[in-house]
């Protein structure tokens, strides 16, 4: 009874639940929240396609069209360097370049993998982009290769779809027609680092194939030669390939700089230096127009711009010879008796008479001690003093006018002055004086640094530029001063307070140096009416006990210095060699009489470097693509990799040349112990040029024009 009772209730209630309008209730529920849930997600759609096509509208046309059009910028050329007389010093010529961009780059080990067996790349090649792209930041263009022929081009670009991240393209590359003789003048150019992009981040600066300029004139004429950026649209398919060109914006190519330089003369004082280590500067004593400023050895700066290898870098990085040191303006040295003749104005203004004179026996005693010369000279007087270079002379008239009075001078004559010039920097050297010691080492100034400073020894550091201002303020009695960048105004110099007598009185010393009976006979020019007046140095860079200047290791020989100007009448021209560690000044002046015969007359100057080149093993841009040859196959890849930044190689050097500089300070602490003539009298008229060889003298204006020289006198 009690189960059917509960059977017959579930029966009842299963009944009540599934009637016939519950389930339609259900349903009619449910198909309204489904009903309103899809309501609402349309228009939600709706709205959001409206939105998309009405508000958002300019925007994703521009992205529709991005897929279908690519918009590029074109670097601008670069303006031209052009020397005065409008050759190109750095000009710009048509290449075919491929770059990487690394964060564009799926797979960038196959990808280099790739190019390098297309472009028969070597090992140590594909080492140093390896570097650069790791260092890189990912948006940076790195340079793959340059100066690529169409064939390998083309080949490039047809792969271009399996090579993600590579940049093929049709432009201009940066190219310097003389090489090496330019290196340090102009600099050259490379692309923009990560952080100058920082400090401007303007789109071209991160273009594949733009470069700024990196050092030298590049670098500080950057915003002229720069230039404006053209632009490329072209229609593109999904995977990148060129279907047409739509549109081109041509750039606007950057404007030209004009220097004072004579391209001509530039590259033959640059080879003239031959093997030797130096520099030469040349300029114009009416204008100030630097002429010439060769330093050598030197780099390509082609290399450079196109990414020196590792190889290259290593090379001349190891060189003692410092090729990467512009010695122009960061080469400081001793000017030894190059400054003799500018003390003697000194002496003048002190009031010294030209026909005092002394005796020199070898030497002069200054309280207890005995200060040799490098020869014994009789009576000297002024001229005599310049034209013999006694020692002796200077050692006396410095110590009776104070050396304080020649330091005044020497600032006056261009020493220890920084020149405003467009370069990225100079060092300018150490004029010795009382008061600069008392300041820099807090000793008083003692008597051995008047006889090492009369001589141009002790503390005394110069550049080769100020020595060519020197010369050039010398020879005018005007304060020259130096100019890079040709303009059409005439300068007017400050005239300094001599007379013209005074003045002659100078210049016929330091022509008899050359012309008469003085110690450079071997500079004297091949033409009978163009004298030059010059006056030799040599500068100690260890003592005696150490070397006797003239051989052993290249490093311990002495500087050879050598100012001119000419003609010595009426001086056009003016300048300064010096040849580090040549022995002497006998391996300058030879070097100085044939750049000044090639200014004057082309064809004999170059027929005498023809020879001497032949003797060498060709030019210097021959000789720099052998050493690297040679160099390469000795060490094949076990050289370190070139710094990441341009910048830290370049600041290394200058570190190394500051310390350089400061070598010389060991030898001021005692007196300087000058080369004594050992030779006898019979090779010293041997070492001179023949009686014949000489010009007829000048008139007697001074007492130089009859003087007797010294036996045994020998180019100093």
């Amino acid at each position: 009874m009690g189960f059917f009772s509960r059977r017959s209730g579930i029966s009842r209630r299963t009944k009540d639940l599934v009637s016939q309008t519950t389930l339609e209730n259900a349903f009619d529920r449910r198909t309204f929240v489904i009903a309103a849930g899809m309501g609402g997600l349309g228009t939600i759609l709706a709205a959001r396609m409206a939105y998309i096509a009405i508000a958002e509208n300019e925007r994703w046309v521009l992205e529709s069209e991005s897929n279908r059009v690519n918009l590029s910028l074109i670097p601008p050329r670069r303006g031209w360097i052009l020397d005065r007389n409008g050759a190109p010093l750095a000009s710009n010529r048509a290449d075919f370049r491929v770059d990487v961009i690394p964060d564009r780059m799926n797979d960038p080990e196959k990808t280099i993998e790739e190019l390098a067996k297309i472009l028969d790349l070597e090992a140590t090649t594909i080492a140093d982009i390896t570097k650069r792209i790791d260092d890189a930041r990912g948006f940076q263009p790195i340079e793959v290769a340059t100066g690529l022929d169409y064939d390998q081009f083309a080949a490039i670009s047809v792969r271009l779809p399996d090579l993600p991240g590579v940049v093929p393209q049709r432009g201009f590359s940066r190219f310097y027609p003389t090489g090496p003789s330019v290196g340090h003048l102009i600099g050259y150019v490379g692309p923009a680092s990560a952080e100058e992009y920082e400090e401007n981040p303007d789109p071209i600066l991160i273009t594949p194939g733009y470069k700024i300029g990196k050092d030298a004139l590049e670098k500080q004429f950057e915003q002229d030669l720069r230039g404006e950026p053209g632009a490329r649209r072209v229609e593109v398919t999904a995977s990148g390939r060129i279907v047409r060109d739509l549109e081109t914006r041509e750039d606007i190519q950057g404007d030209p700089v004009r220097l004072t330089i004579d391209g001509p003369l530039q590259d033959y004082a640059a080879r003239r230096i031959g093997l030797e280590s130096g520099s030469c500067v040349v300029m114009d004593c009416e204008t100030g127009d630097l002429l010439c400023m060769a330093s050598m050895p030197s780099f390509d700066p082609n290399s450079f711009s196109a990414g020196i290898g590792r190889v290259e870098y290593s090379m001349l990085r190891d060189d003692e010879r410092v090729p990467l040191r512009n010695k122009v303006l960061k080469g400081l040295y001793p000017p030894g008796s190059t400054v003799k003749p500018m003390h003697c104005m000194a002496f003048l203004d002190a009031g010294v008479k030209p026909e005092e004179a002394i005796m020199c026996n070898g030497g002069r005693r200054i309280g207890n001690r005995f200060f040799n010369c490098w020869s014994n000279h009789g009576r000297v007087d002024m001229a005599k003093a310049i034209y013999q270079s006694c020692d002796s002379y200077f050692y006396h008239f410095a110590q009776q006018v104070g050396f304080a009075k020649v330091a005044e001078w020497a600032k006056k004559m261009g020493l220890g002055e920084e020149f405003d010039l467009p370069v990225t920097s100079q060092f300018y050297g150490t004029v010795p004086s009382p008061a600069w010691k008392e300041r820099k080492f807090e000793r008083e100034w003692q008597p051995f640094d008047t006889v090492n400073s009369s001589i141009g020894q002790g503390y005394y550091l110069t550049n080769p530029l100020q020595l060519a201002v020197m010369a050039a303020r010398l020879a005018t009695g005007d304060r020259v001063l130096p100019r890079l960048r040709l303009t059409d105004d005439q300068p007017k110099f400050e005239h300094f307070a001599f007379t013209p007598a005074e003045i002659d009185y100078v210049r016929q010393a330091m022509s008899d140096t050359v012309n008469g009976p003085g110690t450079a006979g071997r500079a004297r020019l091949p033409f009978d009416d163009i004298l030059m007046a010059g006056k030799t140095g040599t500068a100690q860079v260890v003592s005696l006990s150490v070397s006797d200047g003239r051989s052993g290791p290249w490093k311990y020989r002495d500087h050879g210095l050598f100012v001119f100007f000419a003609p010595f009448d009426k001086p056009k021209y003016a300048g300064a060699v010096v040849i580090e560690h040549g022995g002497g000044s006998g391996a300058a002046y030879p070097i100085a009489r044939d750049v000044m015969t090639f200014l004057f007359d082309p064809a004999k100057g170059m027929e005498a470097l023809r020879a001497l080149e032949e003797q060498w093993g060709g030019t210097a841009q021959e000789r720099l693509d052998r050493k690297y040859r040679a160099y390469a196959a000795a060490n094949g890849e076990a050289v370190p990799p070139v710094p990441t930044r341009d910048e830290d190689i370049f600041d290394q050097v200058e570190a190394e040349a500051r310390v350089a500089a400061r070598q010389p300070e060991q030898l001021a602490e005692e007196a300087i112990q000058p080369r004594v003539d050992t030779r006898t009298a019979q090779e010293v008229r041997d070492a001179s040029p023949p009686p014949q060889a000489a010009p007829a003298p000048a008139p007697a204006q001074t007492p130089s024009a009859t003087a007797t020289p010294a036996s045994g006198a020998v180019p100093e």
